[in-house]
């Protein structure tokens, strides 16, 4: 089943996962490149403070060493003694720790980068279960770390026995000299000896920073399944998103129909188109539309319009140049300001005459559209064209 699972997961892993891993905790970290900076950070240090210890240790045994009667006449002298040794001691001590603790800081940030998080932290029960502790042993993940480790280990163990073999014999003579002297020859075999041991090192760190980062890859690889689901989460559910633009529309019909009633004139096509438009001088400057639609809509536009007692006018071509160029509760577009101009002054008249207010207006007018905003308008072919065609 795992063999399955990890079959299945051959995509690499999203940006968001990445992330997601990062927030938890989880970041590709190279155990060899802490060793080796540590060891690094340590060599130097020994190499730079050796002579300054080695005095400060001198001075610190004669300190030690050093009684007189009175001194040794009062009964908590030796605990004075003690504990301010002790805290000489754990200056130094806490010194070098500090600064250890900055070198693998700054070694788990080079081959990971900074991530501050606290997850890691939170307790994990089911850690504790041992069944699952040693199913992990035998994966090939913690198989490989084992094995790793145990090389790691076999090649230090040689470096260190060749080094011993080969200065055996110098340490065994530095018996036969002077202390500093002793002291100053030990330290320059240690450093030859960490040297090479650093070496080794260096080389484990240079192969597993990138290894490591290829592995935790591998681990956060996703599946076809798992991608989709992401693809939703990033973009919304399709059909949430279907749903709420039609539940959009919808109460974006009902409130254009709600304003159909109150245009004062709607122009249709007869059937296809219909637009309702309306205007109020003094704070509008130019007709606005109101509601606009096609085929079924359309007539229902014609209908409530109708029911309103609002004048409907059969003008084709300025129904589709209005319908095609006019915006939904915006003014008509400069271009169309005279032809609706000619039907509203007409609908004026109409409405004054059956008030008693006017005489009746002439024929309907037929309003002159410019043929560009006419979208069922083709443009003839040029003469040349037409000439070419006849040639063929």
């Amino acid at each position: 089943m795992a063999d399955q699972d990890a079959q299945d997961r051959n995509l690499p892993a999203s940006a968001k996962k990445i992330e997601r891993s990062r927030a938890e905790g989880q970041l590709p970290r190279s155990r060899d490149l802490g060793h080796f900076a540590m060891m690094l950070a340590g060599g130097a240090m020994l190499s730079a403070g050796a002579p300054q210890a080695v005095d400060w240790m001198q001075h610190l045994l004669e300190f030690s060493l050093r009684f007189d009667a009175q001194q040794l006449a009062r009964p908590g002298m030796m605990t004075e003694r003690l504990v301010d040794l002790g805290l000489r001691g754990l200056v130094v001590v806490l010194g070098v720790g500090l600064l250890m603790w900055l070198v693998a800081v700054a070694a788990n940030v080079a081959s990971g980068g900074w991530n501050l998080t606290f997850k890691p932290l939170a307790p994990k029960f089911s850690h504790l279960n041992p069944l699952t502790g040693f199913a992990r042993l035998f994966q090939w993940a913690g198989l490989g770390q084992a094995l790793k480790a145990c090389l790691l280990a076999l090649v230090l163990g040689a470096v260190g026995a060749m080094v011993l073999k080969d200065r055996i014999a110098a340490y065994v003579g530095i018996m036969s000299v002077p202390l500093p002297a002793a002291l100053a020859y030990a330290g320059q075999q240690l450093m030859g000896g960490l040297a090479l041991l650093g070496l080794a090192l260096a080389l484990f760190a240079v192969i597993d920073v990138p290894l490591q980062r290829q592995l935790y890859l591998r681990r956060l690889r996703m599946s076809r399944e798992e991608m989709k689901q992401e693809m939703k989460e990033l973009e919304g559910n399709v059909e949430i998103k279907a749903k709420m633009r039609a539940k959009m529309r919808e109460m974006a019909k009902r409130r254009m129909l709600a304003a159909v009633p109150t245009a004062d004139l709607v122009v249709m096509n007869p059937t296809h188109y219909a637009v309702a438009l309306k205007y109020e001088e003094g704070s509008m400057g130019a007709p606005k539309v109101v509601a606009k639609g096609a085929d079924l809509l359309a007539m229902k536009i014609r209908d409530l319009a109708k029911e309103s007692k609002v004048p409907v006018l059969q003008s084709p071509m300025l129904a589709r140049a209005l319908y095609a160029h006019a915006e939904l509760d915006r003014e008509i577009p400069a271009a169309l300001f005279a032809a609706v101009a000619q039907v509203l002054a007409y609908v004026y008249q109409l409405k004054a005459a059956l008030a008693g207010r006017g005489p009746a207006p002439a024929a309907a007018p037929d309003p002159q559209v410019p043929l560009e905003l006419d979208p069922h308008h083709k443009p003839a072919k040029p003469v040349d064209d037409l000439d070419l065609e006849t040639d063929e």
